[in-house]
């Protein structure tokens, strides 16, 4: 994972190689939040695939780069 300061610190760290998947921070903070925000929990239990995926498709990150498929 990388952090930039905008799209175009992206672009030009790309250097017009393709790229991959971008999200602004705030989005960061949001699935850490859902993926590990219960993680401490005296009743926390792995994850299944299917529910994993639905955190994703809930934080609206879909597409080939966030489909376990």
């Amino acid at each position: 994972m990388l952090l930039f300061r905008s799209e175009a610190h992206v672009t030009a760290w790309l250097a017009g190689r393709p790229g991959g998947a971008t999200i602004p921070v705030l989005k960061l903070a949001e699935l850490a939040d859902a993926w590990w925000g219960d993680r401490l929990d005296p009743d926390w239990r792995p994850r299944t695939r299917e529910r994993n995926q639905a955190t994703l498709d809930g934080l609206g990150l879909s597409g080939p780069f966030w489909s376990f498929g």
